[in-house]
């Protein structure tokens, strides 16, 4: 089921996110700064690979490895860590936390046509962050929708604790933790234009499923963020950024967390 989400503006945008775990800011950046990242991260495929980011094979029939996602692009591109720590989002962020926010990680996904999706998953079961949690905000680059694989939330689940996962169907997911929906509560994709910022809480169910147009990719550029009060957080999101820029560091949350060491995070998300 799709859901078309009117533009949410001022006070109504905290009350969103506080009552379904989420919200969409519609139009928080330009085409122009769309058609910037677009072209930015096109340019940083053509190289083939760079380490610690991403590898390409171009000779594999598996989409995903020919588009591969980026992982922290921030840290070789000036311009992923402008978008990264962008005043735009940080205004947003600061008023869903009610206090200062600090970037941790981005992400660039190109999700190319007969790509699989990524199953239903929780973000702070890998990011760890305490007290509190993450939030994400998911910003896309292509119109998503239901056909291309466009992400799917399962609103009032940020209320959750984070569920051990199970294994997801790889036929349909390329990562392999599966959380399912509890009872009464169910999935919906959002529907989203170029330059729509998706805010979502770290608890939020939420996942896609496969592209399954002929010839549209869904990209999409992903950060995740932790208000001032983090004092912990995974490893692999260190340092943190403050508002301009400014590295912030905390005490690594290490561990299995609380599902144990069989459902460790393996890696960055």
């Amino acid at each position: 089921m799709a859901l078309a989400l009117e533009n949410v503006q001022g006070s109504d945008i905290k009350r969103r996110f506080e009552e379904e775990g989420y919200v969409v800011v519609r139009g928080l950046f330009s085409q122009a700064d769309v058609d910037a990242i677009r072209e930015h991260f096109e340019e940083l495929h053509k190289r083939g690979s760079i380490p610690g980011c991403f590898a390409a094979d171009p000779a594999s029939p598996d989409p995903l490895k020919r588009y591969p996602r980026m992982m922290h692009p921030h840290r070789v591109s000036e311009l992923a860590m402008r978008y990264m720590t962008d005043d735009r989002v940080f205004d947003v962020l600061d008023e869903l936390f009610g206090e200062e926010a600090m970037a941790a990680q981005s992400m660039y996904y190109f999700k190319p046509p007969g790509a699989r999706g990524q199953a239903l998953h929780q973000d702070n079961f890998y990011l760890k962050v305490e007290p509190g949690t993450c939030i994400a905000a998911w910003t896309a680059i292509d119109p998503a929708d239901d056909e291309n694989g466009g992400l799917v939330v399962v609103p009032g689940s940020q209320g959750m604790e984070v569920v051990c996962p199970e294994q997801a169907d790889p036929n349909e997911s390329f990562t392999t933790h599966l959380v399912r929906p509890p009872e009464g509560l169910e999935e919906m994709t959002v529907v989203m234009e170029p330059g729509d910022v998706l805010f979502f809480n770290g608890s939020l169910i939420h996942g896609s499923y496969p592209n399954r147009s002929k010839d549209r990719f869904r990209r999409s550029f992903i950060c995740h963020y932790a208000g001032i009060s983090c004092e912990k957080i995974g490893k692999y999101y260190q340092p943190l950024y403050r508002r301009g820029g400014v590295p912030h560091t905390v005490q690594v949350n290490d561990g299995a967390g609380p599902c144990g060491e069989e459902f460790g995070a393996a890696g960055p998300h």
